[in-house]
């Protein structure tokens, strides 16, 4: 009776299955790669959020907020902040009359805040397409190299003339075990995709809690393209 050895099937399998489980095979690694990276780095952002907006709130004033955030290595709010702030400097350069550049002051820090927390949210959520390809496709490719291996069954069964449970099982098997590792990869990457993405949620929430807040004490605290009085 022999024993159940995956290696031995692959081995004894068609080329076009074996090329199959290669693909799944470096499709399950990668995933399980950016799993692991993901995992760590929406973590370490989310944390980091919210302590930098805990930070900002504190600040006596809005340049020692942004001294503070700067001083944080790798804030994730700290580029949306420094994105506003130049454009704040860009308005205070602008040869417009005074009226004019208090009205549309608002709308464009406003505007440059939403860019710097989209650019930040696409920044982050790179690689996350990939586990929605390994969710969706995986399985599609494993029942591909299945459907090979299960024909080229029953060519054999053609060729050697015999319907015979022995000469038909090891092909069917081996056919079987594609699915099953199509599964294997897709099941981890569903799971993980779906999650990241409702951690990339509560990280947006805290973005734009932080956008607001920004846009509240630039409005608070500086008399409109007064900024470099200040800083100085």
């Amino acid at each position: 009776m022999h024993s159940f050895s995956f290696w031995d099937m692959l081995a004894q399998a068609t080329t076009m299955v074996q090329l199959v489980l290669l693909v799944l095979g470096a499709m399950s690694m990668t995933s399980w790669y950016i799993i692991f990276y993901k995992t760590i780095q929406l973590n370490r952002v989310r944390k980091r959020s919210l302590q930098d907006l805990e930070r900002f709130n504190k600040a006596p004033d809005l340049p020692s907020a942004l001294r503070l955030l700067k001083a944080g290595s790798g804030s994730p709010l700290f580029p949306v902040a420094n994105l506003a702030l130049g454009e704040i400097k860009n308005l205070e350069r602008a040869k417009i009359r005074p009226e004019v550049k208090y009205k549309i002051s608002e709308d464009n820090v406003r505007r440059v805040l939403k860019q710097g927390v989209s650019r930040e949210l696409d920044r982050i959520s790179r690689s996350l397409p990939f586990l929605a390809t390994c969710a969706n496709a995986a399985p599609f490719i494993g029942l591909f190299g299945t459907v090979w291996g299960i024909m080229h069954a029953f060519h054999t069964i053609g060729i050697q003339k015999s319907a015979a449970l022995a000469a038909v099982a090891p092909g069917i098997s081996e056919a079987l075990v594609a699915t099953a590792i199509g599964l294997f990869v897709a099941i981890p990457a569903t799971v993980a995709y779906n999650t990241f993405l409702g951690m990339l949620n509560s990280i947006e929430k805290e973005f734009v809690n932080f956008a607001g807040t920004f846009l509240n004490r630039v409005q608070r605290e500086i008399p409109w393209m007064d900024l470099k009085t200040r800083e100085e």
